[in-house]
């Protein structure tokens, strides 16, 4: 009996060697399998795209997808529109595809920002990243901020799904609550 590998969830392509000095590739395995294993869903059934870059370079896709010439710390373009039409609700899972895995569309995430922002925040890199790798998921499966209760549903699950990564409550404070971590991709 020959045994294949699973393919990987994240297909992850490192432009600024610092991400890989990091641990991305794991890091974004575990906190993206994370997130689908919170909303019940299979990570071998799906694909996330993620791109480890630096300012420069999301500052461009910033700037070309949203009309903002800055850097941020995570960006997310979903393959297809799962919000929910009623604030505070839950966005419609996924369909699987029968023929294949499927594509939950491409996160990018920029080193220097999150470095930043881990510093000023006092949170451990891996976790500040792990954070913003759930919080992109999150956004390619539906849920958003841009309502009070949009927010509140989508930070409740990301404290639960960091939560089971052993990284404290990110929201646990005014520091990391008002440092853009969310509400700029």
């Amino acid at each position: 009996m020959t045994l294949t590998a699973m393919p990987e969830l994240v297909d992850t392509r490192i432009e600024d060697v610092r991400w890989a000095d990091l641990g991305l590739k794991q890091l974004s395995q575990t906190a993206c399998g994370a997130a689908l294993t919170r909303l019940g869903l299979d990570p071998a059934a799906f694909e996330i795209s993620l791109l480890g870059c630096d300012d420069a370079t999301i500052a461009a896709l910033n700037s070309d997808f949203r009309g903002k010439p800055t850097a941020t710390n995570v960006l997310s373009w979903p393959s297809v529109d799962r919000a929910a039409d009623t604030p505070g609700k839950t966005p419609e899972a996924p369909k699987t595809d029968p023929a294949g895995r499927t594509e939950l569309g491409d996160i990018a995430i920029a080193f220097d920002t999150c470095e930043r922002e881990a510093n000023v925040s006092e949170t451990p890199m891996h976790a500040h990243v792990s954070h913003l790798l759930v919080h992109g998921t999150l956004h390619l499966l539906g849920y958003d901020h841009i309502s009070n209760k949009d927010a509140a549903l989508m930070e409740g699950l990301e404290v639960e799904i960091l939560a089971t990564l052993g990284i404290p409550d990110p929201y646990c404070n005014e520091t990391n609550k008002n440092d853009g971590n969310t509400g700029k991709d």
